[in-house]
């Protein structure tokens, strides 16, 4: 019996999915626009472009690692592509141009963390600065834009029915793909072993340093990608688009079970943490509240998700 009360704890995911039935009910009770077809698209697409940074990151963090530069990725990206549309480049070429920016971007974060011995945090705080002020002189501030079309733009965030958007198919998609990533395959069972501990990992033949890589890699690109959800919902990218955004993706990982230190976490937590925080930000929004009062639920949010973490691996621990 002491044993069935602990189950609901060893599933992080429950807490979360917990978490976004209550704030559905509570901004419903508020709001009737709430549950209205354009609010659930719209709170949908921007779940779409947090979450697939969000389930990237929440993998490197189960790895031990962090990636702070991932909001000046997701600008560049937008920045980029707009750039190279503009200039008549082939807009597959294009994309490519982008995807092989954002791989450099995580081989350099991965290199130095892993081969330099550089702190996570340290290194990828230094890229976001360098990220965000080369692209400031790059755009000299001001927004770009593509004015012609391409069927690039629909496949990235094209209108479907009732103002859906091709992005959530996508974020669907990436879900099922992360989710095998590290359920089913030897990278997600080397990551899990890697953020907890890495020395037991590599004494049994675990290749840390490549599972680090790899995850680096794929925050990258992942965050390049969201980018480009951005510039094709908009056709338009601003040079401080994704401020912030590296600590929303944090939070919702956080909320969705993924521990700080590494070694543990879901996806699927991820997931609903992303929607959670998208959820938060449109139905404020749609109740009336000041703008300030969505990063004071994100701080609040990050510091409880850390204490129910803590008492989830406790559980885990003892069970």
């Amino acid at each position: 019996m002491k044993q069935d009360r602990r189950k609901p704890f060893i599933f992080p995911s429950m807490g979360v999915i917990a978490a976004f039935i209550l704030l559905v009910i509570i901004f419903s009770a508020i709001s009737k626009e709430f549950l209205t077809i354009s609010t659930v698209a719209g709170i949908l697409t921007i779940a779409a472009e947090l979450g697939t940074v969000t389930l990237a990151v929440a993998l490197l963090m189960i790895s031990g690692e962090f990636d702070l530069s991932v909001g000046a990725v997701y600008a560049w990206a937008g920045v980029l592509l707009a750039r190279l549309l503009s200039s008549g480049l082939n807009s597959f070429l294009s994309l490519l141009i982008v995807v092989l920016f954002a791989l450099i971007i995580g081989l350099i974060n991965g290199s130095v963390t892993t081969k330099v011995k550089i702190p996570s945090f340290i290194t990828t705080l230094g890229m976001m600065m360098a990220l965000r002020g080369f692209l400031l002189i790059f755009t000299a501030g001001f927004p770009v834009s593509y004015k012609g079309q391409s069927f690039l733009i629909y496949l990235l965030n094209g209108k479907l029915a009732s103002d859906f958007r091709v992005s959530s198919l996508w974020f669907l998609l990436f879900l099922l793909v992360f989710s095998f990533l590290l359920n089913r395959t030897r990278h997600g069972n080397w990551s899990l072993a890697t953020g907890g501990s890495p020395e037991v990992a590599r004494a049994l033949g675990v290749k840390t340093a490549r599972v680090k890589m790899i995850n680096f890699l794929l925050t990258a690109l992942f965050a390049a990608i969201a980018g480009c959800f951005s510039f094709g919902r908009f056709k338009m990218a601003y040079p401080t688009l994704g401020t912030g955004l590296e600590l929303e993706a944090i939070a919702s990982a956080v909320l969705g079970g993924c521990y700080l230190a590494g070694g543990y976490g879901t996806i699927v937590g991820a997931f609903f943490g992303a929607l959670v925080i998208s959820s938060l930000r449109v139905g404020l929004v749609l109740i009336g509240a000041p703008a300030y009062w969505y990063q004071a639920f994100i701080g609040v949010i990050l510091v409880l998700g850390m204490i129910v973490n803590k008492e989830i691996m406790k559980r885990v621990l003892q069970a």
